[in-house]
């Protein structure tokens, strides 16, 4: 072979070597630049030593006992060996391997300590909750051990186990490879002798060794029967306590009696006493370990399941309900009235104006038409429910988002548009969640750009520039290039813009060709085309200058003056992220200076996720403005699976509904892994300017987060530390209250044979709403919940009985953090003997009823889109109501047209109707549209249709007498043009002509 050929490999493979190593660096002193630039340094020394010193033990470990177990199979080779075929063999290999002995012991020793210690490097948290491990203050039932052992230290000693037997394994394995190669084993042998006596000894000392770990394993198996599947119940059941234990403690003296007679086999050197120990060894395992228990099991316990397992399945509830936080629902019986009279309806009216109607999931559509401002604006498709207060200080739930930018525009889509100019979203917008305008939008309460408002004018100007979020690019350079901020001609839309003052309940319900959208607007059409217009690069767009004056269309540039990101110091930093990135135009772009800084980990949960890597967040953070800044709020959970006898659920699939299908919400962030012990023991803020992180413990009595905080000092401050108006915007978190939800289904029951038997367990219903199978999804909303004052703002769900569709029961939580009853689980459950509609049957009375049909029918059969928003249920008047708004878009609108909301359905019992406006709706469903709900300061008295009129309508008696004189024409002529005649379509075009006239009036 020619010279240059024999070089081309190793030179290959040294190039290899140098790449990756270069990249193993880049991104090892990448993460620690990042950790310092968020002050969370202490978190990446301490996972970095912790997993070096799992690493450098387990390597050390494993090649000492291997490394030992082949020196000692060496040195007892025999020095003569038999003359044989297999010898003769052997001895090639022999002579091929021993002048490069060293070279493979090493070789072999030092990949297997290498692969030993990634395997335990990851294996740091259990490392760090067994030195750190804070009691529970709560000791099992079984064994009478605080609950820590099984959570913290249980789990690290299976860790050590499972190395050890692994080394020893190996060690064994080795040591016969090489007493074999060496003659020390021999497969064939006239004598009988198939080993050697030191052979003999070597390998029985490693039996030996081994039954011992095994011994200690049995021993340990006997804590681990608290989380055995075998009975009816997660937990130790009837057999696991009465057999397998018992079984376990026997194999347990077995296998130190073995491990005894492996080891005595040093002085005998006898080869049926290793046979014999393992033949016991195996044999017990087999009669006593597998056997007893089946017997019992099958025997005794199944035919008397339900007496015998009954003490452990109350051992399953107890302990569930604890480690889920549920112990302490309030659970009601709540005989639900059906039945509602005016006057009854007329004391319940200051409730009303309580019920948030905007969809978060449909009006995310309205937001990104009326509020994108440019098409590389971009709103989440599911919109977060916060409270804010308005201008007289009450609270009010709001719809709220922030204007995030997605990127830049198609056809400007390079490096330099996507790193260095649109670097940031800008401003937050938010919306009453329980006011409309005329038209069926949702009245803003912070708009534009710049943002203004009432949110703004009440919480005080703040920075409204988005840097770190959800959207955008990895990573971003900021004091390099000029940054896109904002158009300056975005002010001109404010006139287009429903605010409080323009907020007012429809006067009707209108039929599908009323139904208004942006596409049926010529303003708005050639308002969308204009937006289409300007969207064109700012860094070459002419007349823009550094200061953003310009001509009409010219864009606002922004410096960033934070102190986010890491800063590009020198031009070794500027490799590292090149080879990070693989970017080379980091180092080629000349805007980029000492000055600059390189912005990443953009996302609020991964920040999060990084500092904190001891917790599990929430998939759904929420921006809030506090103190003047936008921040991110995620929750935190610590969690386990070492919690005894409590069930254990797949976490993943316990919060997975319609808002994270993953059409709307990525569950992404979330392990897909069982846990059985959930606290939200962490409240993180992430600011969006300079990405600051800071992690508030909130329950600090959680032994887990104590656990952590023992590990990672100074990671999490005080909850004392978070600030009155931080405080006003925390909220129970959605996925705690699913996965309570999950739990509350069987769990309700505490009984043991009710338990057992399973008749009154529950179904989280579907969403009734949108097809599939998927679980109808928590909904925030304020609530008068019966038997407290006032009104609380609250997570709710209901249940349904497994098996049928009838209300079951409705669970709410409450989610203001400055209320004594935070976080304290509330349960409505309904006497089977009362049948009251569950979600999926109140859709169906809507969509079968007949007046509904009448409103719906020509909406469905126009062009127009019927969107169903949330189904709300809420405790109402001593019963329960059920509200669910209808949005109407016009169809082929394209991407100008945005559902506005146009009816709202209402049910309560089994009847069901449709209006306007939720006053309209319950008008008509408790008194067949005669009003019992006046409207605030109108004098009126029940019963005359002109007044109704006069509260469902705009105050113009007149009017609304043509109005429903046309509308009433309007439907008749509709249902005659069913028949296909000229003369019937021409009347119905008359009276649309007319109903049109009537609606202008």
């Amino acid at each position: 072979m020619p010279r240059r050929s024999r070089l081309l490999a190793p030179v290959a493979a040294t190039v290899v070597v140098i790449i990756a190593a270069l990249m193993i660096a880049a991104n090892f002193w990448t993460d620690y630049k990042w950790f310092n630039s968020v002050g969370y340094t202490s978190v990446f020394l301490t996972e970095l030593w912790t997993r070096v010193l799992l690493f450098a033990v387990a390597g050390l470990v494993m090649a000492v006992i291997v490394g030992a177990s082949i020196f000692f199979a060496y040195r007892a080779r025999p020095g003569v060996r038999p003359m044989s075929l297999e010898q003769q063999g052997l001895d090639r290999y022999r002579q091929s391997i021993d002048p490069h002995r060293k070279l493979f012991f090493w070789i072999a020793v030092g990949a297997l300590a290498l692969l030993a210690g990634a395997a335990a490097s990851g294996d740091w948290r259990s490392y760090l909750q067994f030195m750190n491990g804070v009691d529970f203050g709560v000791n099992d039932p079984e064994f009478g051990m605080d609950i820590s052992f099984f959570a913290f230290t249980y789990p690290f000693i299976r860790v050590l186990l499972g190395y050890l037997y692994a080394a020893v394994i190996l060690a064994f394995i080795a040591a016969v490879v090489v007493h074999y190669l060496y003659g020390g084993v021999r497969l064939q042998n006239d004598s009988g002798q198939r080993a050697t006596p030191a052979a003999r000894v070597h390998l029985s000392v490693l039996l030996g060794l081994f039954v011992l770990l095994r011994a200690g394993s049995y021993w340990l198996d006997r804590y681990g029967l608290v989380f055995s599947d075998r009975g009816y119940t997660f937990g130790a059941s009837y057999t696991d306590v009465n057999a397998v234990k018992t079984a376990l403690t026997i194999l347990t003296v077995i296998s130190v009696i073995c491990a005894v007679l492996f080891f005595a086999n040093i002085v005998f050197k006898n080869t049926l006493i290793p046979v014999a120990s393992l033949g016991l060894l195996v044999l017990s395992g087999v009669v006593v370990g597998v056997a007893y228990p089946e017997i019992v099991q099958r025997f005794q316990v199944s035919p008397n399941e339900q007496r015998l397992e009954s003490p452990y399945i109350e051992r399953n509830i107890e302990s569930t309900r604890e480690a889920y936080g549920i112990a302490d629902a309030e659970v009601e019986t709540y005989d639900a009235t059906t039945e509602l009279t005016p006057q009854e309806l007329a004391a319940e009216a200051d409730t009303i104006p309580s019920v948030r109607l905007a969809d978060p999931a449909v009006v995310s559509q309205t937001f990104q038409q009326m509020q994108q401002v440019r098409g590389f604006y971009q709103f989440p498709d599911v919109l977060e429910v916060d409270r804010y207060p308005d201008s007289e200080g009450n609270l009010i739930d709001t719809i709220v988002a922030v204007r995030e930018l997605d990127g830049p525009p198609a056809d400007q889509d390079n490096w330099l548009n996507r790193h260095l100019i649109y670097t940031h979203g800008f401003g937050m917008v938010a919306a009453a969640g329980n006011l409309i305008d005329d038209e069926g939008r949702p009245v803003f309460t912070e708009y534009n750009i710049p943002p203004r408002g009432e949110l703004s004018e009440v919480t005080g100007e703040y920075e409204p520039r988005i840097y770190y979020g959800r959207e955008g690019a990895d990573y971003v350079i900021v004091q390099a290039e000029q940054e896109y901020d904002y158009p300056l001609d975005s002010q001109e839309s404010e006139g287009d813009v429903p605010t409080l003052e323009d907020a007012a309940e429809p006067s009707a319900s209108p039929e599908a060709d009323e139904a208004r959208a942006p596409a049926d607007s010529a303003e708005e059409d050639a308002a969308a085309d204009e937006d289409a217009a300007a969207e064109e690069d700012p860094a070459t767009e002419e007349g823009a200058d550094e200061e953003g004056a310009g001509g009409e269309g010219s864009q606002q540039y922004n410096r960033y003056e934070g102190d986010g990101g890491v800063e590009l110091n020198n031009f070794f930093d500027r490799i590292l992220y090149a080879i990070k990135y693989q970017e080379t135009s980091i180092l080629l772009n000349s805007a980029i200076t000492s000055e600059s800084r390189i912005i990443y980990e953009r996302d609020p949960l991964d920040r999060v996720e990084k500092v904190a890597p001891f917790l599990t967040v929430d998939s759904r953070p929420y921006p809030a403005v506090v103190e003047g800044r936008i921040v991110w709020i995620v929750d935190g959970y610590t969690t386990s699976d070492g919690y005894p006898y409590a069930n254990r659920i797949d976490f993943t699939q316990a919060v997975t509904d319609t808002f994270t299908d993953g059409s709307a919400q990525q569950v992404g962030a979330l392990p897909g892994n069982e846990v059985n012990y959930i606290r939200n023991s962490v409240k993180a803020t992430v600011d969006a300017y300079d990405g600051s992180v800071t992690l508030y413990g909130w329950d600090e009595e959680d032994p887990v987060l104590q656990t952590w905080k023992g590990a990672f000092p100074g990671a999490v401050v005080s909850r004392d530390d978070m600030s009155e108006e931080l405080v006003q915007h925390l909220r129970y978190p959605d996925d705690l209250f699913k996965v309570q939800r999950e739990i509350m289904r069987e769990y309700h029951v505490t009984d043991a044979a009710s338990y057992y038997g399973g008749q009154d367990f529950w179904s989280v219903p579907n969403d009734p709403t949108t097809e599939g199978d998927l679980p109808e999804p928590p909904y925030r909303q304020t609530i008068n919940y019966p038997g407290t004052e006032g009104a609380s703002f609250s997570v709710t769900s209901t249940f349904v009985p497994r098996g049928r569709e009838n209300l079951a029961a409705f669970m709410a939580v409450d989610s203001d953090p400055q209320s004594d009853d935070y976080g304290q689980l509330k349960l409505l459950q309904l006497p089977r003997s009362t049948v009251i509609f569950g979600p999926g049957q109140v859709q169906n009375a809507f969509d079968a009823d007949a007046a509904v049909r009448e409103v719906l029918l020509p909406l469905e059969q126009s062009n127009a889109e019927v969107t169903r928003g949330n189904l709300l249920t809420l405790p109402f008047a001593g019963g329960l109501l059920y509200v669910e708004p209808l949005y109407v878009q016009a169809g082929g609108g394209g991407a100008a047209s945005f559902p506005l909301l146009q009816q709202v359905m209402v049910g309560f019992g089994e009847e069901v109707a449709i209006g306007g406006n939720l006053q309209e709706a319950l008008n008509n469903l408790f008194e067949g549209g005669e009003g019992p709900l006046p409207e605030e300061g109108t004098d009126t008295e029940e019963g005359t249709e002109d007044e109704e009129s006069s509260e469902a309508g705009s105050g113009d008696e007149g009017a609304d007498t043509d109005l429903t004189e046309a509308l009433n024409e309007a439907v008749e002529a509709w249902e005659e043009a069913q028949e296909s005649s000229e003369e019937a379509d021409e009347r119905l075009r008359e009276a649309l002509e007319a109903l049109e006239e009537a609606a202008e009036d």
